[in-house]
């Protein structure tokens, strides 16, 4: 009597998420935030408690301290630190300004069919590497570019343009730099915030003008406060605009950190002034926060409509 024999099933493969669980799907996000972000940031934190021993060496760490901070804190890095402040914020209002008509004519009046022909323009200098788009606007307010030729022909100038390497032309750079990173969020967020509760706001008797303030902007809200994240925060340790386009007039927090770490070769000062730029860029983000929320919960008030048992 023949004997039939099975064929042998194979053996199931071990696959890597039985081992690491749901964390293994997850890798690249965590491997990237590891290797770029926290053990760069790490060692930010552990340089700025070391020294410079020697004009030869730029870093040393068998004797850890806080010294490097109040050496940091120099009258040049405060007044530097103020005017950087001042730059990011007034360039993310100005970013908001601009981009929020645009992305609300994106978002509703284009056409769906040539959106992406519209986001793409918007995209277009994201193509074009950061510092050429810098020495482009160089160029162009140098005083004897184009823009200054062109001012002097219509007789709004009396004489050549005369703002290139002054905080001025520092302003222009980056909001012309970081724009696109205000319309992006906002015009996912306008997109999303639906055409039906428009259309109910103007049945119901609002006019344009009413819905986008109590239907609209709300509801891009989100859109909003990632918009001004996604500018302040680069903004403020940019230091490629201010030495392309600022000069020694224009300078910014950025570029005194750039210089302790190539110039001066001081790594642990220039550490201490990234610290100080790090936090105080926290703070200031959680002040942001602290008034949207206080802004809200005051316009959330200011709306409500009393009841006077049950009825309003």
């Amino acid at each position: 009597m023949s004997t039939q024999t099975r064929p042998q099933q194979p053996r199931p493969k071990k696959s890597a998420t039985k081992f690491f669980g749901p964390a293994a799907i997850s890798f690249p996000t965590w491997a990237y935030a590891l290797f770029f972000f926290i053990i760069p940031l790490a060692l930010i934190v552990f340089y700025s408690f070391g020294y410079k021993p020697d004009q030869f060496t730029a870093i040393a760490t068998d004797r850890l301290s806080f010294d490097r901070y109040p050496e940091a804190m120099s009258a040049s890095f405060v007044s530097t630190f103020f005017a950087t402040v001042r730059i990011s914020l007034l360039g993310t209002l100005l970013c908001l300004i601009i981009a929020l008509p645009f992305a609300y004519w994106l978002a509703i009046k284009v056409a769906p069919a040539r959106r992406s022909l519209a986001l793409a323009l918007v995209m277009v200098p994201f193509w074009t590497n950061f510092l050429v788009r810098t020495l482009g606007w160089q160029i162009m307010l140098s005083p004897d570019g184009f823009l200054s030729n062109w001012m002097q022909s219509l007789g709004l100038l009396d004489g050549p343009l005369d703002i290139l390497y002054t905080r001025t032309a520092v302003q222009i750079g980056v909001v012309y730099n970081y724009l696109p990173l205000m319309i992006l969020p906002l015009f996912v967020a306008i997109d999303a915030s639906g055409k039906k509760l428009r259309e109910a706001s103007y049945d119901l008797g609002a006019g344009k003008m009413k819905t986008f303030m109590r239907v609209t902007l709300p509801m891009a809200m989100p859109g909003v406060v990632s918009g001004c994240l996604l500018v302040f925060i680069p903004l403020n340790g940019d230091y490629v605009t201010a030495t392309v386009l600022g000069g020694a007039s224009g300078s910014m927090v950025g570029q005194l950190i750039a210089n302790q770490f190539n110039t001066a070769q001081n790594w642990a000062v220039g550490a201490a002034m990234a610290m100080i730029l790090i936090i105080s860029t926290l703070v200031v983000v959680g002040l942001g926060f602290a008034l949207l929320k206080l802004g809200q919960a005051i316009t959330a008030k200011l709306n409500s409509v009393p009841l006077h048992d049950g009825r309003a």
